[in-house]
């Protein structure tokens, strides 16, 4: 034979010939940065029970990593030879539902972000790490010989298999673990009764809504006055279909009842309803209200719960075993069986904006479900953000006003109080001290708003002028008494508070400013015994301080409240009848275009705690500019003729919402390689700009590369390269082919971006 023809004989023998290529490829979403998905060969099991949402274990380099099928195609690119094969199919079953695995794919591409780390986002971190879901049934523990009079095996002086027992003679129908538990029977009590044959353990379905009882109320609903009344009409009459509301209310307007009364309706069309807050601070004040007015459960996610609360939330709702989800900004990505209502309660705030890794806005990615779902959703604020309000007036959104307050509460004055030449106590000049006095003396509440923490935002050597600096940002260190020391609140460095100036060796050194630490200190010296409660972020600490901190304000009590931006949102204060506003000034010098539009905000919020009860209520904001026309504008007019003041000048300078923005960021230890590496990708964007005729006023103009306002942070330098557009394609064309220069361009280009760290923020809120 041969010696050329017997090779392939024996090949045909093998079978070779008798093998053919893989029919079909699965694209794998990874948690790695890369803003890709990844070809893998079918396990060898086949592909009859895989769909897309399943979790699969992967070979990648040399690590194994868990990721999420994305689709089963017939065509790759990438070589057989390359190709590995996946390990191990997790599911059977998708745990990422259909909607949600869209609404990422959505996410990913327009936060121009990775897949597979925008799926990890939506996803609880037991599914993450490959732990199996939860199954649907629970143990319930019953008697074996249920007509028994006495156990026949459980020796007279196990008392506690004996007290068990009893127990669960006189439920015949049996109890959970979690009950027997809160009664005292442990599991090991239990397992010992199984071994004798005395009690059984069984599975049971976890019950669903189709299951509980009807009754949806707890408490019968308040009487809406005609504005809330027309309100609630105006969303039901679009109850099945897609329709984004703004719901503009001021402050004590009964917003609420307007969101508790939609719910109610959605409950009984059988559908949930997901509810964002802007703070962890109002879950629980938030989860209370809802508790006492409705029977079905409702579910909590935020990231003050611990990974298997999380999970079992997330697992709540996909299963319809919750009628209500109450979140924070995360809970977005939250799967409902039956979606029905979203509602985004104080719209405009900044907390809804992620600031690192996958920076989405909750609230727009919360319009994307609503339209996903065709179902309404409702943006509600006293002080809309100046989008939502452009968007109201060019008739994307529905515009509903709820203009008064709810029962017989009325709006607060407000006063602007000069302090120009005023000798200072803490912050406080000494005609709001006598303003303090007499609300007290009235047995009321007082609430004193600075947005700074600590005992004073700077420590000031009086001879020569040092301040005590941060080693590693921009930023001075904040003093603390509580313990003593010094604190940078952007990179968490502490020091101890030196004795002697750090230049000049002098133990002239002093605090200057006020923060609530030293205003409470103040306070306690002037007032006592009247109790001051301090609320910020040092002082609510642990899991039910906050809670504890409100239930003393609630008792009614003459108190003097201090706070940041924590007392500013959402909470009723019955008995408050004075607030006071100690820095509005610092917004209106503010380097951020939205500076003006965050004043207006904060201070109508604040003086919203006023005079919510039957007592009618008092707003002072001290001031060195009592004759600024934006105070007086806001003051005067209100926030909504202050919103449109703010429009047209923005609308004059081509600013959000008259454009769009994306934002390069770039950090980097050395600084002129962050400055090198946008200087060169501006030139890259430029001629591609230029090329494709996207430059001029009506494309894309770019700003930069600049220092970020403050330059050095975390022992990183900080670069910025701004794009803007009128329109949103060309402004996404430049970005992703930004990203492919940064990722994908000259082998120059990729190795400077690997020397540092960047990344790309759409629709940035904070230019910091």
């Amino acid at each position: 034979m041969s010696s050329l023809i017997k090779p392939l004989l024996n090949r045909i023998t093998m079978g070779n010939y008798a093998k053919s290529e893989p029919t079909h490829y699965l694209q794998v979403a990874l948690p790695t940065p890369l803003r890709r998905v990844f070809d893998y060969l079918p396990p060898k099991s086949g592909i009859d029970f895989l769909r897309p949402g399943i979790r699969l274990k992967v070979p990648f380099g040399p690590r194994k990593l868990i990721g999420i099928l994305i689709a089963i195609t017939a065509k790759t690119d990438i070589p057989l030879a390359n190709l590995k094969r996946v390990e191990q199919v997790l599911d059977e079953q998708p745990i990422i539902p259909k909607d949600i695995l869209e609404l990422c794919r959505w996410v990913a591409h327009y936060y121009h972000y990775s897949l597979g780390e925008t799926l990890g986002t939506a996803t609880p971190t037991a599914l993450r790490q490959g732990r199996p879901v939860a199954q649907q049934t629970r143990k319930l523990w019953r008697l074996t010989y249920p007509n028994a009079e006495a156990p026949s095996h459980i020796a007279r002086n196990a008392k506690l298999q004996l007290a068990a027992w009893q127990l669960l003679k006189q439920h015949l129908k049996g109890l959970h673990e979690p009950m027997l538990k809160s009664l005292g029977v442990s599991n090991q009590t239990l397992s010992a009764l199984e071994k004798k044959g005395e009690a059984e353990c069984i599975y049971e379905n976890l019950p669903t809504l189709h299951t509980m009882p009807q009754s949806i109320l707890h408490e019968a609903p308040l009487t809406l006055n005609p504005e809330q009344a027309h309100v609630v009409q105006q969303i039901l009459q679009t109850a099945q279909q897609f329709q984004v509301f703004l719901l503009q209310g001021i402050t004590g307007s009964g917003k609420t009842e307007v969101y508790l009364q939609l719910i109610e309706q959605t409950l009984k069309a059988g559908r949930q309803a997901l509810v964002l807050i802007p703070e962890i601070g109002l879950t629980p004040q938030t989860l209370h209200r809802f508790e006492q007015r409705f029977a079905v459960p409702i579910a909590v996610i935020h990231s003050g719960l611990n990974d298997n609360e999380r999970y079992l939330a997330w697992q709540k709702a996909v299963d319809y075993r919750v009628g209500i989800i109450i979140g924070t900004r995360s809970a977005v990505f939250t799967p409902l069986a039956k979606p029905g209502l979203i509602i985004i309660d104080e719209e405009h705030d900044a907390s809804y904006k992620q600031q690192d890794s996958l920076r989405y806005s909750a609230r727009d990615i919360a319009i994307y479900r609503a339209r996903q779902a065709n179902i309404p959703i409702v943006l509600g604020s006293a002080t809309p953000s100046l989008e939502s309000v452009h968007n109201a007036q060019t008739h994307r959104y529905r515009h509903l006003h709820l203009s008064q307050r709810a029962g017989q509460a009325k709006p607060p004055s407000i006063e602007l109080l000069n302090i120009r030449g005023e000798t200072l106590q803490a912050g406080l000049s000494p005609a709001l001290q006598q303003k303090i006095t007499q609300h007290l003396e009235k047995g009321q509440q007082v609430l004193i708003f600075i947005n700074r923490r600590g005992y004073a935002p700077t420590l000031l050597c009086h001879e020569c002028g040092w301040v005590a600096d941060c080693p590693d940002c921009d930023a001075h260190l904040t003093i603390h008494r509580q313990p003593p020391h010094l604190h940078c609140h952007h990179c968490d460095y502490q020091q101890s508070i030196p004795v002697r100036c750090g230049h000049c060796n002098t133990a002239s050194l002093f605090p200057v400013g006020a923060g609530t630490e030293r205003i409470e200190d103040f306070l306690l010296s002037q007032f006592d015994p009247i109790p001051i409660i301090r609320i910020d972020r040092d002082s609510t600490r642990g899991k039910t301080r906050l809670q504890e901190l409100f239930s003393d304000i609630h008792q009614g009590k003459p108190a003097i409240l201090v706070g940041t931006q924590m007392l500013a949102k959402g909470h009723h204060f019955p008995k408050v009848t004075l607030v006071a506003i100690l820095d509005a000034d610092s917004g209106l010098f503010s380097t951020d275009f939205r500076g003006l539009e965050r004043l207006g905000q904060l201070v109508t919020q604040v003086a919203g705690r006023a005079g919510r009860g039957k007592l009618a209520g008092e707003v002072i904001i001290q001031t060195h500019h009592p004759e600024s026309p934006v105070l007086n504008r806001l003051v005067t007019e209100g926030y909504e003729v202050f919103a449109k003041t703010l429009l047209a000048e923005r609308e004059k300078l081509s600013l959000p919402p008259y454009s769009y923005l994306g934002l390069f960021r770039v950090e980097c230890k050395n600084q002129e390689e962050g400055e090198r590496l946008l200087l060169q990708l501006r030139e890259l964007i430029s001629q591609f700009l230029q090329y494709n005729n996207l430059n001029g006023p009506l494309g894309v103009t770019l700003l930069g590369p600049l220092p970020a306002p403050m330059e050095k942070r975390q022992s990183w330098y900080r670069w910025q390269l701004l794009i803007s557009s009128p329109s949103r394609q060309p402004l996404h064309t430049a970005i992703t082919f930004a990203i492919h220069q940064l990722e994908g361009g000259t082998q120059a280009m990729i190795k400077l971006a690997r020397k540092v760290r960047w990344s790309v923020d759409i629709d940035p809120q904070d230019m910091m």
